[in-house]
């Protein structure tokens, strides 16, 4: 939805939340007691394979205020997110080192802990798949034995009885083969990095209490509230009614929230006392080895082009690490193979993206939702087939860049409502990063400077009926209440939510008074605050909210002015004539109803109601892709300027640039924010960040010592961030997602700068200097 000239729109508006969190008013789920409440430890596996003989409790029972102890055989029951392939306490057999076996209930949260360490487990330990390429082996150890019996709570997941492998999609565009064969130059080249950590400030935590009623009121760090419901309804047989999920503010999130995991070991450990309320927090060791984390990657990709060095035909197979159950790496598998070509156009596609089961902790959705790692696969490819053909890498990709008339790898046609704009955004990033070819440039006899670009686009992998609901509710004052559930983890979306609603009402955004807590018991249903998804589904739902609501301003308005609903607008706090705005009513005159001098009263509180759901998307079809699984596909393009030490190995970030169409911007300086800390994560997972696992398949730095983040210091220079707006005619006021798109481009783009400094491909990740030194040599030798 475009209209003219906007006055709140597309401004710096504070956020909402900054004052309580700047003054460290805020307080965290994890902060929060209750008097009475009992506290939740988990005991967890000490193999990282291996079938449970048999789980000894009784040195834990003697642990002074232990109340209930639960394993694994109490709810021998896989459940999950796409298919139901992980139970919540391990039975039978543990598939990764940390999984937990059972939780201790206690009246202190330090007697559950030394209970839990009292829990012996006697193992017969199996062989440790410790790879994808292992688990892709035909004659690899399964991590699943009956994979190809588990419930799929989605249709689009298609594991392979068997094997390791958790889902296969396919796409099949064109006649790869055919256009294969007439290709004059082709490129082949492969890249790999492991699962890593989100690291969000706050750990996971989540509270439950069953009411004697049967009410199940949970309290947890989750970016799905709704999915909470489904997932105890579904598994647990309680009634959606039921189940009321509380979602404080978080402290980050960057998808690792989403997964549902922790809700049901509470809701086992609160059934188990009775009822009480139970807390179960995490530490962050717990946070890092039992809780799921960000998927591995390995790729292969194939391109050719024809004789004017236009791309015709691109293969790829990804084998994403799934770890040891699929939850959202399901789902990640499909994201990755629909987007698979980049932002470019390509018409002859073979795409095979494959979900693996490793004996690693599982892995859930991370911020991009396969897409860093898949824009790392194909922007080192679009650099290295550059330099092949003698072609500049900018004019490459503007060259091959997704234009509107294009289809997708599922063959979707991309219109202009739909695609932002990839070629103006390329060319700003060169201009930015003041890009002058492929080269190195040395600033003394030791240290090179040299600029990486990467071009990189998402579409939102939402579900085909994916919705939100807002409620604006108007106060005798004339202020107004904005209620939805989207779940404000550090993203700005409250704010943007008020901005929108402002806009509309043409009222000031201080009077828009946004619920901050989500509440499943009063607000409306909303799917799922993933995907970069919020604005355009629940911006949509305010703008309908705030119609609804100027209907029955105009309605009544009409009434106490004595004219027709069509000669009134609302704006400034009042309902007007259009033609004659010295003739009004303020809308506190009327927010509840207007009422006669002799008393009496024509309408009713003022609750506008607006929803919004996702249209014409389609699943896409199993042989081949083809479907609409998207509405909108965002592009942007980022660049990377990097000062290379060839003595140490070791490297500076001076600049990092992002240009990003997100149609029209709601708010440039929270967009800005969320621009330059997405680069800021993006660079971290690139630089340094990766668990590292013995041969035992056990994580060797599951702390922030030694888990490698990109450090203060060791950020850029400078950041450049700029938007080019190509509005979309379905958003809010044009706008399209933006959330995970400042992480996409970064990892590749510094990878492309570093290749051009060392000379050498860097084409695995993280890149440290021992990484780069040994990528180096590899090239020497």
């Amino acid at each position: 939805m475009i209209e003219g000239k906007k006055q709140i729109v597309g401004t710096a508006q504070q956020r909402i939340d900054a004052v309580e969190k700047s003054t460290g008013a805020l307080k965290y789920l994890g902060d929060k007691f209750f008097q009475g409440m009992l506290h939740a430890k988990v005991a967890t596996s000490t193999e990282a394979h291996a079938n449970i003989v048999s789980i000894d409790t009784s040195e834990a029972w003697k642990v002074p205020g232990v109340c209930a102890i639960i394993t694994g055989d109490m709810f021998p029951f896989p459940i999950g997110p796409i298919l139901a392939d992980r139970p919540p306490l391990a039975f039978d057999k543990v598939r990764y080192y940390g999984e937990p076996i059972a939780i201790i209930v206690a009246t202190h949260e330090y007697q559950a802990k030394e209970a839990a360490k009292k829990i012996v487990v006697e193992y017969d330990p199996l062989p440790v798949v410790n790879s994808v390429q292992q688990a892709f082996q035909s004659d690899a150890p399964l991590v699943h034995e009956n994979s190809a019996s588990y419930t799929k709570i989605i249709d689009n997941v298609y594991p392979v009885g068997g094997t390791n492998i958790a889902s296969h999609i396919k796409i099949r565009k064109g006649n790869f083969g055919k256009a294969w064969a007439t290709c004059v130059d082709t490129i082949t080249a492969t890249y790999s990095f492991n699962l890593s950590d989100h690291a969000a400030l706050e750990t996971r935590t989540a509270m439950v209490e069953i009411n004697p009623d049967g009410r199940v009121v949970v309290h947890s760090t989750s970016q799905s509230p709704f999915t909470i419901k489904k997932v105890l309804n579904q598994f647990f047989n309680i009634e959606v009614g039921k189940i009321i999920v509380h979602i404080p503010m978080l402290g980050g999130a960057f998808g690792g929230k989403g997964a549902v995991q922790l809700e049901p070991l509470a809701y086992l450990a609160s059934r188990a006392v009775g009822g009480k309320l139970v807390k179960l927090k995490f530490d962050r060791e717990e946070d890092m080895m039992t809780a799921p984390c960000h998927i591995g990657f390995d790729a292969t990709v194939k391109l050719g082009v024809n004789s004017q060095g236009k791309l015709i035909a691109g293969h790829y197979t990804f084998l994403i690490e799934a770890g040891a159950y699929s939850d959202q790496a399901a789902g990640i598998t499909r994201a990755a193979a629909l987007d698979c070509t980049g932002p470019y156009h390509i018409p002859n596609v073979w795409c095979d993206s494959y979900c693996m089961y490793t004996n690693h902790p599982y892995a859930t959705s991370f911020r991009g939702y396969g897409h860093p790692e898949l824009t790392f696969a194909i922007e080192r490819t679009m650099d290295q087939f550059a330099k092949k053909l003698n072609i500049d890498p900018v004019e490459f990709r503007l060259m091959n860049a997704i234009k509107v008339g294009h289809t997708t790898p599922t063959q979707s046609v991309l219109n202009a409502n739909k695609l932002g704009d990839a070629e103006a955004c390329m060319k700003r990033a060169k201009e930015l990063i003041e890009y002058s070819g492929p080269e190195s440039v040395p600033v003394n006899e030791h240290i090179v400077r040299s600029k990486g670009v990467a071009l990189f686009w998402k579409t939102s992998t939402t579900s085909t009926n994916a919705q939100a609901g807002a409620i604006l509710t108007f106060e005798a004052d004339g202020t107004v209440n904005l209620s939805c559930a989207a779940v404000e983890l550090g993203q700005g979306t409250k704010t943007i939510l008020a901005q929108i609603a402002a806009e509309r009402l043409q009222m000031d955004i201080n009077k828009i008074h946004v619920t901050m807590e989500v509440n499943t018991q009063y607000n409306p249903h909303q799917w799922r605050t993933v995907a970069s998804s919020t604005t355009f589904l629940a911006g949509n739902a305010v703008l309908a909210a705030a119609d609804d609501a100027i209907r029955q301003l105009k309605r009544i308005g009409a009434v106490a002015l004595q004219c027709s609903e069509v000669e009134l607008s609302v704006g400034n706090g009042r309902v007007y004539v259009t033609a004659e705005p010295d003739k009004g009513i303020d809308i506190q005159t009327i927010s509840l109803g207007f009422q006669y001098p002799n008393g009496h009263t024509v309408g009713e509180q003022i609750i506008g109601i607006g929803r919004h759901i996702q249209r014409h998307l389609t699943p896409m079809d199993k042989e081949t892709g083809f479907g609409n699984p998207g509405p909108w596909w965002s592009v942007g393009a980022q660049a990377v300027e990097i000062e290379f030490d060839k003595r140490s190995f070791t490297y500076k970030i001076l600049r990092a640039v992002t240009v990003m169409d997100g149609g029209t911007i709601i708010n440039p300086m929270t967009a800005t924010q969320q621009m330059r800390g997405g680069i800021f994560l993006g660079l971290s997972i690139a630089k340094g960040e990766s668990f590292l696992f013995n041969p035992k398949g056990i994580i060797q730095n599951p702390d922030l010592r030694n888990y490698q983040m990109m450090r203060f210091g060791e950020q850029p220079g400078e950041y450049v961030i700029e938007f080019i707006e190509t509005p979309s005619k379905d958003g809010p006021y044009g706008a399209r997602g933006i959330g995970e798109y400042g992480v996409i481009g970064a990892a590749a783009a510094l990878a492309n700068s570093l290749s051009i400094a060392v000379n050498a491909e860097m084409n695995e990740l993280p890149l440290t200097p021992e990484t780069i030194w040994r990528l180096s040599t590899e090239v020497v030798k």
